[in-house]
């Protein structure tokens, strides 16, 4: 499994530019929208504030775009990501506190975060590590706290696609391994929102620490 992250971020890293070029503009305000909309109604005590600055991590941060939109909104993002390259530019870019941290190789505080956002991150976990994952981010989430995640969907095959390794999840996949961690499902949809079915290759879904 170090074998495949290794190769991985190789591949992130020696086309860490390229990489920011073509995904700096993707438009994943839905996905942001779904994290935030998570935790001001599934996680928030009655009568807290709706507007209350939360504490997120961004798993799989890469250059940083994300961590911007959610410090522009007035929350308290942290980024991590295991390339350095993206860690770097995520730094610079937004001014956030970035973390140099492998996926198989998490070092993460427990309790700290109201939110973990995993968009196009998680896919990349070996399925033999990934309850390994979850359990840190469980743990690393309040209680009550909420994780989103967008993956490539597909039928619970894995591999390599060119020199990146990846699981592309279905449904009731990906349900079996959050369930098991001890998560419960708020909601799931797929991506590019309005299209047909077949055209929606993303799904995202959103989660609470029980």
């Amino acid at each position: 499994m170090n074998q495949t992250s290794l190769v991985t971020l190789d591949h992130y890293q020696r086309n860490a530019e390229q990489f920011r070029e073509g995904t700096w503009d993707h438009d994943v305000s839905q996905n942001i929208a779904a994290l935030l909309d998570g935790l001001k109604t599934g996680y928030a005590l009655p009568g807290a504030d709706a507007d209350a600055a939360f504490s997120i991590l961004d798993f799989g941060c890469g250059p940083g775009r994300d961590l911007l939109a959610f410090k522009a909104l007035g929350h308290q993002p942290v980024g991590l990501d295991g390339t350095l390259g993206f860690v770097e530019m995520a730094r610079a870019a937004s001014g956030c506190e970035v973390w140099h941290q492998d996926f198989l190789q998490l070092d993460l505080p427990a309790g700290r975060f109201d939110g973990v956002y995993a968009n196009a991150s998680l896919f990349h976990v070996p399925s033999a590590a990934l309850p390994s994952v979850l359990a840190q981010l469980h743990a690393t989430l309040k209680t009550g706290g909420i994780l989103f995640s967008s993956n490539p969907r597909g039928d619970d095959k894995e591999g390599w696609s060119g020199e990146r390794y990846g699981v592309w999840h279905s449904l009731e996949g990906w349900r079996r391994y959050l369930l098991a961690a001890g998560f419960s499902e708020l909601r799931h949809y797929y991506r590019p929102d309005g299209l047909p079915r077949e055209q929606q290759p993303w799904l995202a879904s959103l989660w609470r620490r029980n």
